[in-house]
């Protein structure tokens, strides 16, 4: 890995690139959990309120520690606390494993939520240290590991603990090993940065200038748009298996490889979003990402076999290339606190996830896993609240438009 010298004003890409390969092994491992719910809905005889409850209780230990871990880190910045939060989700794959009862499998997922709160916070915080300037980038390149984890956890399911069985969770526990490993490496040179970043005078962090009132509306107005997106989320990443079973008498096995393509569109969205959003404005993003599902999502519920994995596709890429715009908005709209926003907006994200996903649940079980998708498709119409999103980038977006303007003059003068 290169020098904590280069952090300055570069790129540094090995580190993005590592924390990226980690936060895939990472939600790779978390996503098995969903993954298995068919087989522990058979299993134990769970019903879709307790699915939910499953969700919920992974997500909630996620969400309501990562804004705190974030807080804290912001004052008291720990370089290996992500091996320690890859530690926790190496427990909690074992608990997983091995749980005989459910009161088991919601302390198994308890325990993976805990590394997750450790784990999003502080890299978040790397990789903005890592961007060199080019914060979008480094959010999409961080965040498109978690979202190929998410997509490779269902297939990876499907193949090796859907004929294995429970007990072949375990077998996963050997990535949270690696990850581990490679970690340790990057919070070595996460120290060293420091380090080499405390030798220099200190720079002054420039914010938007907003009144406090606007920035708690502002954040308030973010809030509900990634509820908005994230419930829709969970509507997917939860019951999109039960829905294709019930609705097109699909297979488990066949019904995880249709939530790969799904979560793969994700993966590819969300690496979309972060350089766009440094190029055009995250505001602009934001605006297309979340409204502009809208008429896919009404489509959906009458959509046949053949047109329901094109329009979730299609939902995949557009809404995933949110998460890093809001993330990095954030981020400027608060300066100086990256660890306080990341944990706020990841906690949030599991936190509203786990919300929706019991909730549906019940909805399920009182109405039937289709209806759900009926109300779910009206949740991106939330978008328009985008409209009250204040322009904090303004002036840094008129200013990378002269450089390319004065490069285009440069280039046309040289011919």
């Amino acid at each position: 890995m290169r020098s904590s010298s280069a952090v300055a004003g570069t790129t540094t890409v090995s580190i993005l690139l590592a924390l990226s390969f980690c936060h895939m092994l990472n939600d790779m491992m978390q996503s098995l959990l969903a993954a298995i719910y068919p087989m522990l809905k058979r299993d134990y005889g769970l019903d879709f309120g307790q699915i939910g409850l499953l969700t919920l209780t992974f997500q909630f230990t996620a969400s309501l520690l990562q804004p705190l871990v974030g807080f804290y880190t912001d004052k008291h910045p720990k370089p290996f606390s992500l091996v320690a939060g890859m530690g926790s989700t190496f427990i909690g794959l074992l608990l997983l494993a091995t749980a005989g009862s459910y009161g088991l499998l919601l302390l198994g997922a308890a325990v993976i939520g805990i590394g997750s709160s450790v784990f999003h916070p502080e890299s978040s915080r790397v990789a903005r240290m890592a961007s060199g300037g080019r914060f979008g980038l480094a959010q999409s390149v961080f965040q498109v590991g978690g979202n190929s984890g998410q997509a490779f956890g269902p297939l990876l399911a499907a193949l090796i603990v859907v004929p294995n069985g429970q007990g072949s969770v375990a077998w996963f526990s050997a990535a949270a090993a690696i990850a581990a490993i490679i970690l340790y490496r990057v919070g070595q040179w996460y120290g060293e940065a420091r380090a080499h970043a405390a030798k220099k005078p200190a720079a002054a962090v420039a914010g938007p200038g907003l009144p406090r009132k606007t920035v708690l509306l502002t954040v308030g107005l973010l809030v509900t748009l990634v509820f908005s997106k994230n419930v829709y989320m969970a509507s997917i990443s939860s019951y999109y298996t039960f829905y294709l079973i019930e609705t097109f008498g699909l297979s488990v096995r066949e019904s995880q490889v249709y939530l790969f393509i799904f979560l793969g569109a994700v993966a590819v969205g969300t690496l979309i979003g972060g350089p766009v959003g440094d190029r055009f404005g995250r505001k602009v993003v934001i605006w297309c990402s979340i409204l502009g599902v809208l008429p896919f999502t009404l489509m959906l519920p009458y959509a046949n076999l053949f047109w329901t994995p094109i329009l979730t596709v299609i939902i995949g890429l557009v809404l995933a290339s949110a998460f890093s715009a809001i993330v990095v908005y954030g981020q400027e709209l608060m300066p100086g606190k990256v660890g306080t926003v990341a944990g706020l907006f990841f906690g949030i994200s599991f936190g509203l996830g786990g919300l929706g996903a019991a909730v549906l649940g019940q909805i399920a079980d009182w109405q039937g896993i289709r209806f759900v998708y009926h109300i779910c498709a009206f949740l991106p119409a939330l978008g328009l609240l985008t409209a009250f999103l204040p322009n904090i980038e303004k002036d840094k977006l008129a200013a990378r438009k002269a450089e390319r303007d004065a490069a285009a003059q440069a280039g046309s003068a040289a011919e």
